[in-house]
């Protein structure tokens, strides 16, 4: 591990802040870095869901100062969130990345997700993080209101489901089909 990654570490691992013997991560992108990590994270960040609990650090590394720890923290959370850990998907929704680390974060997931784009009504590919407006009166089943025609909805998730995303319509997180959005 090189000098100035060992001296921004501080001897701690930068995404769960154990103490010890660290090895450096490369995380790939547009911007490629590395980051200090233990061996616990090591050996589990290409498959977190292994060490699930390990990972509730992941709430204060995504606030970190390094872009490149803040896309790991990101990328992980996804990966969890995806495989049903909700309190993963409860951290991302309150995180907030800068426009160009979110790019970065999401070029690693894109590029490991295999399958076919989420797009909306116009063929438009939606990414996460977009915005996109109701193109028709929806009723929201169970909710009790109807999302209206032109409603924006704002920092959509996108989800295993090419057809579905996921956003905040009247304050409450629903799912909606792609094929009722605009992307705006």
């Amino acid at each position: 591990m090189d000098k100035n990654l060992e001296s921004r570490a501080g001897g701690k691992c930068e995404l769960c802040g154990a103490e010890g013997e660290l090895q450096a991560y490369s995380v790939t992108g547009t911007n490629p870095e590395n980051i200090a990590l233990c061996s616990t994270c090591m050996d589990s960040i290409e498959e977190p869901l292994l060490n699930a609990n390990h990972w509730r650090c992941l709430g204060e590394s995504i606030w970190s100062g390094v872009p490149a720890v803040q896309v790991a923290s990101y990328r992980t959370l996804k990966k969890l969130s995806a495989e049903g850990e909700s309190w993963a998907n409860d951290i991302l929704e309150i995180a907030y990345l800068e426009p160009e680390v979110l790019a970065w974060a999401n070029e690693g997931i894109q590029s490991e997700e295999s399958g076919e784009p989420t797009k909306d009504s116009n063929g438009t590919t939606l990414n996460e993080g977009d915005s996109v407006t109701i193109i028709k009166d929806l009723e929201v089943k169970g909710a009790g209101f109807t999302a209206k025609q032109g409603t924006k909805v704002t920092n959509i998730h996108l989800t295993n489901d090419p057809e579905q995303i996921e956003g905040r319509v009247n304050g409450v997180k629903i799912v909606l089909l792609s094929k009722f959005l605009k992307k705006v």
